[in-house]
């Protein structure tokens, strides 16, 4: 998800120096399944223009913004002015915002997988499943909890199955709106896209059946995976 750009030549005397202004941008990444497979629970179509359009626009607008706030740092050196300051400033917003929505999708396509793969099925004998059952009693208590959450947001978010580690790992359900993500101590099990682009061409209005059927397709394996390791890897 990282590719390395920018590479230039400048010169010095008669000789061509290759200089050190090489920067990664990030890229999207690969998926483990076929657009048409997740239906019919989510459609091809959706699946297709919400990886090419949507995600590629939050990878694009992260390295756009990332790109200038070099470019910016490399100004403030020349002249350190609080207008430079203020610039970079601006930026932060875009960033985090972009960064988040790279993040997010980059979960939220490890946490799918067709059904005929897996999708929607938890063994018993792992460490989530038991926690789920501690916590909540059975996975179905859990998935009721998580559409509460994602039925709660007002216009555009995500609902996380999180463990937290500031809580002796216990696993909690999490909202956060537009791109915000979760970070820190705060694992990310599960994450589910609640923006209309996940939905409405399937779905229109419908949002409610959507958060029920995309449960069919929930990749628990990778959640109780991350459940185990404590920390993620969505690389």
């Amino acid at each position: 998800m990282l590719a390395r750009t920018g590479l230039k030549y400048g010169t010095k005397g008669n000789s061509k120096v290759l200089s050190t202004f090489v920067r990664n941008k990030i890229t999207l990444p690969d998926l483990d399944w076929d657009f048409g497979d997740l239906e019919p629970y989510i459609s091809g179509q959706i699946n297709e223009i919400h990886y090419k359009k949507h995600h590629q626009a939050y990878v694009d607008g992260f390295n756009t913004n990332t790109e200038k706030v070099l470019e910016l740092n490399e100004e403030l050196k020349k002249d350190p002015s609080p207008k430079i300051v203020r610039e970079i400033l601006g930026l932060q917003h875009n960033i985090r915002f972009h960064g988040g929505g790279f993040t997010n999708h980059c979960l939220f396509w490890k946490n799918l997988t067709p059904e005929k793969e897996g999708g929607g099925h938890l063994s018993k004998d792992t460490g989530l499943s038991e926690a789920i059952k501690k916590q909540f009693g059975s996975k179905d208590e859990l998935i009721k909890l998580t559409n509460e959450k994602l039925a709660g947001i007002q216009g555009s978010g995500w609902a996380f199955i999180v463990k937290n580690l500031e809580n002796g790992g216990k696993l909690e359900v999490v909202q956060r709106y537009n791109q915000d993500t979760v970070t820190g101590r705060l694992i990310p099990l599960v994450a589910i896209d609640a923006w209309e682009h996940a939905y409405y061409l399937q779905y229109q209005n419908k949002k409610v059946d959507y958060f029920k059927a995309i449960w069919n397709v929930i990749n628990w394996e990778e959640a109780a995976k991350r459940y185990d390791n404590e920390t993620i890897n969505i690389s």
